[in-house]
């Protein structure tokens, strides 16, 4: 049981990487021209706050884009880590194809977990919340949420067949905790305002 563990580990890692880095990438390449262009609702609250920017919202895209790529190059060069066989992104099933249906899920992916934080962050100011305050499993699983949501309107016969239940199940436990410590990194690089 211990190596279908690591095994999924592993798997959900790599198969997540270009949801996972997206909104890291948006926080350090983001700045400028806030996509509600600083726009209120009825409630007289923002749609979405300065933190969404149309520069971190493209650069978020475009490297969580290019680490599908080089993910699949490196597969296609027979990458493997602890001689676990990694899955590609390609509906064909084969690891290294650079094909349309890998091109759709990895994008699925990287945009899928940029919407879903958009969209969480239209909640909480919903709710009142202002930009940096907590929304305790809100902010750990947004991302994750939209990914998964986006990734399988376009590409279900490709997640389901990647993701067993044990992997979804460990993506589900290791995820709050890689965004909690990334976000505490941010935090003492002066990067996020608040270590959540």
């Amino acid at each position: 049981m211990l190596i279908e563990i690591i095994t999924a580990v592993v798997v959900g890692l790599w198969v997540m990487l270009p949801a996972y880095l997206p909104n890291s990438f948006a926080a350090v390449f983001g700045g400028g021209k806030p996509i509600d262009g600083g726009k209120t609702m009825k409630d007289g609250r923002r749609i979405l706050g300065d933190g969404k920017t149309w520069r971190g919202f493209f650069a978020g895209v475009l490297l969580g884009f290019l680490t599908g790529l080089c993910e699949i190059f490196l597969l296609s060069k027979g990458f493997h880590v602890f001689g676990i066989e990694l899955p590609g992104f390609s509906a064909t099933g084969v690891p290294g194809a650079f094909d349309l249906s890998a091109f759709i899920a990895i994008l699925s992916l990287a945009v899928g977990a940029l919407l879903g934080d958009m969209f969480f962050s239209f909640l909480k100011r919903r709710l009142g919340l202002q930009r940096g305050q907590a929304l305790p499993l809100a902010d750990q699983y947004d991302f994750i949420v939209g990914a998964f949501l986006l990734t399988a309107l376009t590409s279900f016969g490709w997640l389901t067949g990647t993701l067993d239940w044990l992997t979804f199940i460990v993506i589900l436990i290791i995820t709050p905790v890689l965004h909690v410590g990334t976000n505490v990194v941010g935090y003492w690089l002066g990067i996020k305002n608040e270590p959540w």
